[in-house]
């Protein structure tokens, strides 16, 4: 890495908040397209982002008896359409109302010569403009998109290496369009009551399929609605009693409105090392949601590695 890039760069959501609103519907755009192609995986794990070294990326879709990919680089701030018959497209990442932005990735996949239709209402955000009338959304600020992939790129190296101590059913750690988070869940191996909530322009059978087994899940959050960015975890079910444990580091709080336990990016930038921070995180809040719901520990885990410095 560049000695002059910050690894945990501020990321205070007043400076940013235009460029993440329109962001996220930029990725939903994106998502969308993998998520037409894709064949169904439980808990919609077709359908996720994947951060990697310059962005974020779709990983190869099937077209035919093609694949391509659809890349965020937000280090030269282009998105990059590659198609596996050697052709790339794209275009560059600046200032764009979300409605050119959907129009210039349709006309670029169909310089590709692939044509695909997605439904173009964003889920999971209140009051939704369809992406081919919402000219509201046009901001991009280079500094901030490339602050918010750095961010990206430490959370899915500790999540990895949280991950990496369960030995039981977990998610890869991947990046949800919809709620616009960094995300690793691990699965206790039984069945989960029907979900009863619903999310904006998202059908409960969407949800229930996300949730249709018990799981104990923590990410990265880059924050939006005027509240900052955070690492997060829940249980769903909720086990009685999660909501009153005592979980670490210190600065980490439960959030009754949000119905998790929350560590503030901020706490975590400013530690003595933040890797532990999170881990310690990560793995308080399981061991909290696992015990109280009485998972078998014993047959799930691997044990925690030691802590790299």
């Amino acid at each position: 890495m560049n000695d002059r890039i910050d690894p945990w760069p501020s990321l205070k959501i007043s400076a940013w908040q235009d460029t993440c609103a329109t962001l996220h519907l930029w990725t939903q755009i994106v998502g969308k397209l993998r998520l037409a192609q894709m064949p169904l995986v439980n808990h919609w794990w077709q359908v996720p982002l994947y951060v990697t070294a310059r962005g974020l990326t779709t990983s190869p879709i099937p077209y035919g008896a093609r694949t391509f990919q659809i890349d965020f680089d937000f280090v030269d701030h282009r998105l990059v359409i590659a198609s596996s018959d050697g052709r790339i497209a794209g275009i560059g990442l600046a200032p764009r109302s979300v409605a050119e932005f959907y129009r210039a990735v349709m006309e670029q996949l169909a310089s590709l010569d692939i044509a695909i239709a997605i439904w173009t209402m964003p889920v999971e955000i209140p009051d939704a403009i369809p992406f081919e009338q919402d000219h509201a959304h046009a901001s991009y600020d280079p500094e901030y998109a490339e602050r918010f992939w750095q961010v990206l790129v430490q959370g899915q190296r500790v999540l990895e290496r949280f991950r990496a101590r369960f030995l039981g059913k977990a998610s890869p750690v991947h990046f949800f369009w919809g709620s616009f988070d960094l995300a690793a869940t691990r699965f206790s191996g039984r069945r989960a009551p029907d979900h009863p909530g619903t999310a904006p322009n998202l059908a409960n059978w969407v949800m229930r399929e996300a949730y249709s087994h018990e799981v104990s899940s923590c990410g990265f959050w880059p924050g939006g609605g005027g509240q900052d960015a955070a690492f997060y975890s829940y249980a769903y079910p909720q086990p009685a009693g999660f909501s009153d444990a005592i979980v670490r580091p210190g600065g980490a709080a439960w959030r009754q409105d949000l119905g998790e336990f929350v560590l503030p990016y901020d706490g975590v930038r400013q530690a003595a090392d933040p890797d532990a921070a999170i881990l310690d995180f990560c793995q308080s809040t399981y061991e909290a949601a696992a015990d109280l719901a009485q998972w078998d520990r014993q047959a799930l885990e691997r044990g925690a590695e030691p802590i790299r410095r």
